[in-house]
């Protein structure tokens, strides 16, 4: 199959395949649109099992990245970066300078930010070899705490605001007492935990990794869920943080929730899921509104900002998906097919 014919290839403006024989890195970059401005997202290192997934991957976060600016209301376009490998026993210094290498070969096409299996330190690696990185000279934070460049505590807190926001909307309820069940506790899933259990919401956790598990049961009081037993909780809201495309035919049917609402990208295994959900009367806050945290706080660091304003920037999210909820329910039609339709009304257009 070539990648003009791949089902996730949506028109995608530029597909670039690259290998480091000296250090082993293999990568791949996509830019989905960039009407709106440059192409930003995160890299990604993974132990994806094959080129295919890693393709796949990397065309589905691409996209999500040009509809998640969009909806932030930035002036920036979408891309995306995969390394494949296990970013615990596979990552280098030396693959790092490569993958910024790499990197810099688009000319400014894409820029770089952080994501899952990399580091503040590892994009200040690839920055010896290109300009074309973002998020190392980090200036404000939420908390008004030291800032690092890492922009997981502002997504984490936008998927917080946007699961408060749909349980007001769904069970018109507060977080006390709300049974939430999360799916990875990476960077972010673990932060999010951490202000739900502030709220008084009752955690159901997994993850990949057991020793996050054990830490999340120790520090939020939370009860521990093997990975693939998370889909049987009866719980009130599932919080997927991982990997994309859960959200598929097999796990939509286990489901017990009222509200899906989490970090992970493209949840959706495919779009026409989305009625699926509605007709379980389960309430789908769309990924890419929720988690869009990290790209507003990125932006921030690049302009004249302070705390404050990257806070309520983050918490303008509540106001975007209460437009959706209402349009959806409004039109009969699925969340995420509203936020497609606003998203794409906003990026469609040409620049001036």
């Amino acid at each position: 199959m070539s990648v003009f014919e791949h089902s996730e290839y949506d028109g995608h403006e530029h597909v670039a395949f690259h290998q480091d024989k000296a250090t082993g890195l293999k990568a791949i970059i996509a830019v989905h649109n960039s009407n709106l401005g440059s192409a930003l997202g995160g890299c990604r290192m993974w132990p994806y099992a094959n080129d295919e997934e890693a393709l796949r991957d990397v065309l589905r976060l691409s996209k999500g990245m040009t509809y998640k600016a969009a909806m932030a209301g930035l002036k920036q376009g979408g891309g995306k970066a995969v390394i494949i490998g296990d970013p615990r026993t596979e990552k280098t210094p030396e693959k790092m300078l490569a993958m910024g290498k790499f990197i810099d070969s688009l000319s400014g096409r894409y820029i770089s930010a952080e994501d899952s299996g990399l580091s503040v330190d590892d994009l200040k690696l690839m920055s010896k070899q290109t300009k074309y990185v973002s998020g190392i000279h980090a200036t404000y934070h939420i908390n008004s705490e030291p800032a690092d460049g890492n922009p997981a505590p502002s997504t984490a807190y936008g998927v917080y605001v946007g699961i408060k926001t749909s349980v007001e909307y769904a069970m018109n309820s507060n977080l006390m007492g709300v049974k939430v069940a999360i799916q990875g506790l990476g960077h972010v899933g673990a932060r999010l935990a951490k202000h739900l259990h502030k709220q008084g919401a009752q955690l159901f956790v997994t993850d990949m990794h057991p020793e996050n598990i054990e830490k999340a049961v120790k520090e939020f009081s939370a009860t521990a869920i093997k990975p693939e037993d998370i889909y049987d909780v009866d719980a009130d809201v599932f919080a997927p943080c991982a990997m994309g495309a859960v959200l598929n035919i097999e796990n939509i049917a286990r489901l017990k929730v009222k509200v899906i609402a989490g970090a992970a990208n493209n949840q959706l295994a495919k779009e026409e899921y989305g009625q699926l959900l509605v007709d379980k009367g389960i309430l789908y806050a769309p990924d890419y509104v929720l988690n869009t945290g990290g790209i507003i706080d990125i932006y921030h660091q690049s302009i004249s900002s302070s705390d404050k304003e990257l806070r309520e920037h983050i918490e303008k999210i509540s106001d975007t998906l209460l437009e959706i909820y209402s349009r959806a329910e409004s039109q009969g039609f699925a969340t995420n097919i509203v936020a497609n339709r606003i998203a794409e009304e906003r990026f469609t257009r040409i620049s001036i």
